[in-house]
Formats: structure tokens, C-alpha cells, sequence
């Protein structure tokens, strides 16, 4: 039986149970419960907090598990990354005050206070910078302000956090992060974990694409597939009137509005676009 690590908490735990239950994976219905048997597709899953994923996946006691890149790195396990997710996106970086040097050399001989040391003090010496790591739990703002540090590294989205604590950010990103799944280094893929790989990837494909239908005269058939080419390629079948074509592909779902647009300049007509569920391409 496959055993696979899932988040027990917070917005990635709620993206991966959604991911999996869309793969066609039983998902628990009580929060309390950190152990869910699927036997029917012969599975086992591990509600963990998400920091700890990364440590039982590398030390073999689980086959796989869900988790942040980030995560994942500043736990230092022997596992690694074998798929993307798609989902929890994050972007990692430095900030100071506004008096400091803009440039991450600037950093050196400072005290800089983060969630991630391993990451952080990884990233450092990957560029030879010499300085402190102060390692804090929770939010890390206001260590500036209250005299722990002199720089942060953590998630920034918007940055209006930092910039409410007197911060500006500095550098290029150390890390752009994202939801991932991951198996134990050296590790064999086994055929069950090939399978939830497949899985995760349809659902994965399926949340991207989704499938227009058109009518199109033949004689503008071709410039309607360089507009919608597909993965492959379209799916062209003559209708009962003569002269035009049923044209069938999968276009990206974030491009559709821009693409019917298009279809319709063109001269197509009856523009459908039917959502997809699930996938293997």
C-alpha cells in the first residue's frame, strides 16, 4: 500500500485534499482524523504538519508526500521534488530598512532573522555572504523593529506587511516557491506512486485546459487550428452542411475569451467551451 504525506492544515492542506479528491482519491470528512485508509485504490494517507513532510518522506517511513518547496529545502531530508503542484505559490526574499544597501552583499556581517534557516543560511553562502542567521517561529516583521535583527527573509507577496514594519524589499528573489510532491531520495518509483503521479497530472492539465467546440467554413479550417493547434492537434469532422468543419481542441482556459475573439473574427460560429474534469494525455 502506498503512504503518502498530506497536509493536515491551512490553505495547502485545503488545495492538496481538493487535488486528490479530484484525482479520484477518498479524502477524510473529520479534521481530527490523521489517518486515512483508500483500499480501493490501495493508498494510505498522512494528515502532518507541513514542516515535518519532508522528514518522514526522506527517512522512508512514507512514500511520498505533499509540501512547499521551501519547506522541502530548509528541512535539509534526503527527499527530493518529482512534480510541481501548481498551487500555494510563494515568492521568498530578503528586506531590511530603507538606510540599508539595496543589494544582498549588503547583508553581510548582519543578524537576519527568518522562519528558514537552512534556506536561508544555504543561500548565503551559495552567494559568500557572511552573517548571522537568527532562526524565529511564526511572523518575523517586527524583528527589526524590536532590535532582534537587522534583515528578514520570508514569504512577500504584496509587501504591504513589510512596508507597515518599515521594511523595503531587497535583492532578487531567494526562492519562488510552490506546492510540490516528493519521494525519498534514490527511491524506485513504484507503480503506485507512477499511478498518482498520472493522476495529479490529469487533474493538474484538466484545471489549465478546457475543450471549444466550433463550426468553421473548410476553406478556413487551417487558420482556425493555428489559432486553437491543441496539445496534439484539433480534432476536424465534416458537418451534415456542406462546406464546414466541427473543429474540436483544448485551449488554455486563462487564453479563452481571447481566442473566441479570434474564432469569431475569423468566421466560426457555435463557440463552445465545455470545462474538463479529469485527464490523461
Amino acid at each position: 500500500m502506498l503512504r503518502v504525506a498530506v497536509p493536515n492544515k491551512g490553505s495547502l492542506s485545503e488545495d492538496a485534499v481538493g487535488m486528490l479528491r479530484e484525482a479520484g482519491y477518498r479524502q477524510r470528512h473529520d479534521l481530527r482524523d490523521l489517518i486515512l485508509q483508500d483500499t480501493e485504490n490501495d493508498i494510505e494517507f498522512y494528515f502532518l504538519r507541513p514542516r515535518d513532510i519532508a522528514v518522514y518522506v526522506g527517512s522512508g517511513e512514507l512514500d511520498a508526500g505533499i509540501t512547499g518547496r521551501d519547506l522541502l529545502l530548509d528541512s535539509a531530508a534526503p527527499a527530493h521534488e518529482i512534480l510541481p503542484l501548481g498551487f500555494g505559490g510563494s515568492t521568498f526574499r530578503y528586506a531590511t530598512t530603507s538606510e540599508r544597501p539595496k543589494d544582498i552583499s549588503g547583508l553581510a556581517g548582519l543578524r537576519i532573522a527568518t522562519s528558514y534557516p537552512v534556506l536561508v543560511a544555504n543561500h548565503l553562502a551559495a552567494n559568500g555572504i557572511d552573517a548571522k542567521v537568527v532562526r524565529l517561529d511564526g511572523a518575523v516583521e517586527g524583528a527589526v523593529r524590536l532590535g532582534v535583527a537587522d534583515a528578514i527573509a520570508d514569504v512577500v507577496s504584496t509587501g504591504t506587511t513589510l512596508r507597515q514594519a518599515g521594511l523595503e524589499i531587497i535583492g532578487a528573489p531567494i526562492l519562488e516557491s510552490e506546492a510540490i510532491l516528493i519521494t525519498r531520495d534514490g527511491a524506485d518509483r513504484s507503480p503506485a506512486l507512477e499511478l498518482l503521479m498520472r493522476r495529479i497530472q490529469g487533474v493538474i492539465i484538466a484545471r489549465q485546459y478546457v475543450l471549444m467546440d466550433y463550426d468553421v467554413r473548410l476553406d478556413l479550417v487551417e487558420q482556425a487550428c493555428r489559432i486553437t493547434p491543441g496539445i496534439e492537434s484539433p480534432t476536424v469532422s465534416p458537418l451534415h452542411e456542406s462546406g464546414w468543419a466541427a473543429v474540436r481542441a483544448m485551449v488554455l482556459r486563462k487564453e479563452t475569451n481571447r481566442i473566441m475573439d479570434e474564432l469569431w473574427d475569423l468566421g466560426a460560429r457555435g463557440i463552445l467551451v465545455t470545462d474538463i474534469h479529469a485527464c490523461r494525455l
